[in-house]
Formats: structure tokens, C-alpha cells, sequence
């Protein structure tokens, strides 16, 4: 029950201005910060998914679901090259669900400094890393690999089995950057926010 709760709860968060206002913003930003990649040779690190992972966090599955494929149809709509394929936008969609679930509401922050500031940070910070390692297993290694093979981008008479292989090692040569960027990041962010909307709320 408490599970179906979250959903319900996140639900509420699209009737809130600034909710609304503040997703719309990550999502201009995830659109914005798409380009940037840091080229290492062996591997590229984008920052793309810290803007959907962050309205997760902050609103809950219920709004990062519909913001991960929002995100979508904006680049698409931004550069439309090509047919549109919605499969992708599913993807994204459940891409969301997973930053939502695992991040939302979980914890509450605590006087920095403390031990509990300090035990906040440490679960926080494997709950944000449990969600990166379900997003690139689940979304960029199974479903946009199995996408890209069922449209046939990139398949060059390879297998899907094969196509994953690849895909697997490039993504976890990522992954360490991945976790440790989205730990501090958004731990950073959610004590910001709380900091400004909870003083707000305060004054009110």
C-alpha cells in the first residue's frame, strides 16, 4: 500500500505551481546540457540524466515518468531527424519511473554536520546509485539496445546478443563516473532546494 502511496502523492505534485515550474526548468536543463559530453577515449560521460534523476527525487514517479518522456518529445521536436519512434519515448518514460522510486521522499535532511546529516548523505547516495545502475542495466543496455535493434539502427548483421555485449562494456567503463557525478550532484541539489523552498514554506 505504502508503494501505491508514493504514486498517489507524486500524482499531487501536478496540481503544484511550483512543481510544475520547477520540473519544466530540469527539463529545459536536461535538454540544454544533452550536448555536453566529456570525451575520455575510452568512454563519454553526459550529465543528460541528472536533470530527469532530480525531478525523481524531488516529485516523485508519478511526474518523472511523464518528464522522461516529455524530455523526449522536446528532442525530438528540437531536431527532428528522421521518423518518430515511440518506443524511445516509453523508454524514457520508464527511465523516470526509476529515479522516482528510488529516490523519492526517502529521506528527510537533517542539521549539517551531524551524524544523521552524515547517515543521510551515505543512504542517499546508494539510493541514487542503486537507481543509476537500474537505469543503465535496464534502460541503456536491455531496452535502447533491443529498441535499436528492432528499428535496426546500428545492427550491421550483428546479433542483439552481440549489440548488448558492446554495450554492456562501454557502459560500465561509465558507470563509476556515473555514481560518483549523481551522488554529489543531487545531493547537493535536494539540500539546496530544501534549504530555499523550506525556508519559503517557514515564512509562509
Amino acid at each position: 500500500m505504502k508503494f501505491y502511496r508514493m504514486f498517489s502523492e507524486s500524482a499531487k505534485e501536478l496540481s503544484n505551481l511550483r512543481s510544475l515550474l520547477v520540473t519544466g526548468m530540469l527539463i529545459a536543463v536536461s535538454y540544454a546540457i544533452e550536448s555536453f559530453t566529456i570525451e575520455l577515449g575510452f568512454a563519454k560521460i553526459n550529465f543528460a540524466f541528472l536533470a530527469i534523476a532530480a525531478i525523481g527525487m524531488l516529485y516523485g514517479p508519478t511526474v518523472s515518468f511523464f518528464a522522461g518522456g516529455i524530455c523526449d518529445l522536446v528532442g525530438y521536436l528540437a531536431h527532428p531527424d528522421g521518423a518518430f519512434f515511440p518506443l524511445y519515448t516509453l523508454i524514457a518514460m520508464g527511465q523516470g519511473l526509476i529515479y522516482g522510486v528510488l529516490a523519492y521522499r526517502k529521506l528527510r535532511l537533517t542539521a549539517a554536520g551531524s551524524a544523521n546529516s552524515r547517515r543521510f548523505d551515505l543512504e542517499m547516495s546508494i539510493r541514487l546509485a542503486l537507481a543509476r545502475v537500474l537505469d543503465v542495466v535496464l534502460i541503456n543496455i536491455i531496452c535502447n539496445t533491443a529498441a535499436n535493434y528492432h528499428y535496426g539502427f546500428g545492427v550491421n548483421g550483428r546479433t542483439l546478443g552481440a549489440m548488448i555485449a558492446a554495450r554492456t562494456v562501454k557502459n560500465l567503463i561509465e558507470l563509476p563516473f556515473d555514481i560518483v557525478l549523481i551522488a554529489v550532484v543531487l545531493i547537493a541539489v535536494l539540500k539546496a532546494y530544501e534549504t530555499v523552498f523550506g525556508k519559503q514554506k517557514a515564512a509562509a
